[in-house]
């Protein structure tokens, strides 16, 4: 028997495709105030969207930063509230010159839709939202309460985001948080991401001189900041990429056997990843790629300046040298004590003679974890299973999203993820893409969800 709301959906994808495409054309790039004019285009978007799909008390939820925007049905009396959660805000587009057509501008090729944040996170939120206002349109009514979240700063930290819950406590209450974000791990096998690692970042600074000097005159005789700062950042790790800062991993839960084993029933081509990014094969088995990926915590520069690096030459010896770091905590970890391990550890082995800067980037994430009896995940995987005819695995996520930490600690609920882009569609990079096919994809297994999880009890 056929859905009604589902095959509603189906017959309207061009016009998902034509909406979709109108907010792509919105560049709201969220790290970068020249594209103010983007950013307030797509939530007056939204805002106009949502309304129309039947949806209440569409408006702006501002906390200082970029607002939110936000939207309710709550005509389900006695049915429990989810808050549905996407995010408007994008990656810049940068470098624009090795795009292969517009970033902002929605282009089918090959069977994918190419633009900036078409996959992370435009594409998943609307059809999240569509799949919503189709129940609304077909049926006058959903299953249970729902209250929509689209945030404007998850790429630039979501700073503003623990005061909008604060403030709005009352409005954003609910009983579970269902998110459009987190992307699939693959788009071969049916998952559901139930783990996700914490993030904690700094910025450091090495000053070994008054000012920069030449090369010439003073070469040999005057320390340079650079080679400071790569003798500093090479202490961090040993040649297997082991992390030597002491109490790094303090806390940290410890992976078990059960764990690995787990691990290694999972099923992943190493060798095909390792060439996929183009890196020399690492020789790793399942387990043993799972779990660094997945249990261990990493620490890494992300970047690293100095000195001159324009056109040409210029031969100077530079006198101030940085670095951006970056951590992923797992379990057991708290971000304040792991910065400062890491700090300790830099001021351990700072260069004589060398000033140094710590600054950490903001407060950190913890690692978190769905429950594993949690009734939206139990809904969320019976829809896989029903939409792909396969139960789906539970995996883990190496990356962080800074909602379910928040959420957790502000609203005290957990997050169900329940995106369909997928981890390989190149978002924060040129020529991010998704995949068609995550349309009727998404759509079948979004429409099974609602039903199951309005018929629980």
């Amino acid at each position: 028997m056929t859905d009604a709301v589902l095959a509603r959906l189906l017959a309207g994808q061009d016009g998902f495709v034509a909406r979709l495409a109108e907010l792509v054309a919105c560049q709201s790039v969220s790290t970068d105030p020249a594209y103010a004019a983007g950013m307030a285009q797509a939530r007056a978007w939204w805002i106009a969207r949502l309304t129309a799909m039947g949806f209440e008390g569409a408006r702006e939820l501002a906390a200082g930063g970029h607002p939110a925007v936000t939207a309710r049905w709550h005509g389900a009396a006695g049915a429990p509230t989810l808050l549905v959660y996407g995010h408007y805000d994008v990656q810049p587009p940068d470098p624009v010159e090795a795009w292969s057509s517009e970033p902002f501008m929605l282009v089918s090729r090959n069977g994918r839709l190419y633009g900036r944040g078409v996959s992370d996170d435009k594409g998943p939120s609307l059809l999240a939202m569509e799949t919503l206002g189709a129940f609304l349109a077909e049926e006058g009514r959903l299953p249970f309460n729902v209250t929509v979240l689209l945030e404007g700063e998850e790429e630039c930290g979501s700073a503003s985001l623990p005061r909008i819950l604060e403030e709005n406590r009352d409005w954003l209450t609910a009983d579970a948080v269902l998110s459009a974000d987190g992307a699939r791990w693959r788009a071969d096998l049916p998952t559901m991401t139930v783990a996700t690692r914490g993030n904690m970042a700094m910025e450091i600074s090495l000053r070994t001189a008054a000012k920069d000097l030449h090369s010439g005159r003073y070469g040999g005789v005057a320390p340079n900041a650079l080679h400071a700062m790569a003798r500093l950042v090479a202490t961090l790790h040993d040649e297997q990429g082991n992390i030597l800062v002491e109490g790094f991993e303090e806390g940290a839960a410890p992976v078990t056997d059960e764990d690995r084993a787990a691990l290694a029933n999972i099923p992943y081509d190493v060798a095909a990843h390792d060439a996929s990014i183009g890196i020399a094969p690492s020789g790793r088995d399942v387990a043993g790629f799972l779990e660094r990926l997945w249990l261990k915590p990493t620490l890494d520069v992300n970047g690293l300046w100095g000195g001159y690096t324009g056109a040409g030459g210029k031969t100077v010896i530079p006198a101030e040298a940085h670095a951006k770091l970056s951590m992923r905590i797992v379990p057991g970890q708290q971000p304040k004590r792991v910065v400062a391990a890491v700090e300790a550890h830099l001021r351990r082995h700072c260069p004589p003679g060398a000033t140094l800067t710590v600054k950490a980037a903001r407060d950190g994430s913890i690692a978190t974890a769905v429950p594993g009896d949690h009734p939206l995940l139990l809904a969320a995987e019976a829809a896989l299973e029903v939409t792909t005819g396969r139960r789906p695995l539970r995996v883990r996520m190496g990356a962080t999203l800074p909602l379910t930490d928040i959420v957790s600690r502000v609203l005290g609920i957990h997050t169900v993820m329940f995106s369909f882009a997928t981890a390989d569609e190149d978002f924060h990079a040129p020529d991010e893409n998704w995949r068609e096919s995550a349309m009727p994809e998404g759509f079948a297994a979004w429409v099974a969800l609602v039903r199951r999880y309005g018929a629980r009890g």
